[in-house]
């Protein structure tokens, strides 16, 4: 009598044990036995964001791909880079690592390219524009002690990394700015979601067809690249921002790169 063809042989090399009841991977379709089922264990090389869970509820969620992150979204939140999912809180480049970070670099010197261009094209000359952004830190200054006074923000934050801005709100708000402080480590895209959830303002920046909240130079009008952080904001070279300084919020199309002018939001002096 023929034996019967029971079973399959585990896909790791140094393994290959027979397994009558042997699982498959849902990323990449291996085969493996009980001691390499799971994905660590098999090395999975086709871990993609494509993957998908069912809760209780029976409805779809979304495992975040950010290492030992256990969050699950309930829509799907693609990095643009990297294409994989993650929740709301790895979501920014910055915040899930992401392998793709580095390509960036080139829109960042082309973006400091066109700020410079818009700077000189507002102020007239080099030499206004030192004037301006020294009459603009002397008012910073001075704008600071009143904001430490009214503003909100996380009060569990360490004094010494806290960053006082008057935040400029979106044409379609009630309110024209509020004072409110946040974290110098903080990303942009960090920023954006704080200042949204105290003001109350819609934030639909992980829904791929909607307009973006995005967080303004007060001067140049240029928004800033979500993956930014404010320390390196506060000491750019060119146009930096102020502690005690302005910034605008404002809801701007996916290919929009900075506001058409400023002076709606804020009154150059």
């Amino acid at each position: 009598m023929a034996e019967l063809d029971i079973g399959k042989h585990c896909q790791i090399d140094s393994c290959n044990q027979k397994d009558f009841l042997p699982f498959a991977c849902d990323y990449c379709s291996g085969v493996f036995c009980l001691e390499h089922r799971s994905r660590v264990a098999h090395s999975c090389p086709e871990e993609t964001a494509e993957k998908t869970t069912r809760t209780e509820s029976g409805s779809r969620s979304y495992p975040c791909s950010f290492q030992d992150c256990k969050g699950k979204e309930l829509l799907p939140v693609i990095c643009p880079e990297c294409k994989k999912h993650f929740c709301l809180a790895h979501r920014h480049q910055d915040d899930h690592k992401c392998e793709k970070l580095e390509v960036q670099k080139p829109r960042m010197a082309a973006t400091k390219e066109l700020v410079q261009k818009i700077v000189e094209s507002k102020d007239g000359s080099k030499s206004k524009g030192r004037r301006g952004a020294k009459n603009s830190a002397t008012a910073a200054k001075v704008a600071l002690m009143k904001l430490k006074l009214h503003a909100l923000g996380d009060k569990g934050l360490p004094q010494a990394e806290r960053i006082f801005f008057q935040v400029y709100l979106p044409k379609e708000s009630k309110e024209l700015s509020q004072p409110i402080f946040f974290c110098s480590k903080w990303s942009v895209g960090k920023v954006v979601d704080f200042a949204a959830s105290l003001a109350n303002l819609k934030n639909n920046n992980n829904v791929l067809t909607a307009k973006k909240l995005r967080l303004c130079h007060p001067q140049t009008g240029v928004a800033f690249r979500m993956d930014d952080s404010l320390l390196s904001l506060l000491a750019h070279s060119d146009t930096p921002l102020y502690n005690g300084g302005n910034v605008i919020l404002e809801y701007l199309d996916t290919e929009c790169i900075a506001l058409e002018d400023v002076s709606e939001y804020i009154t150059q002096t």
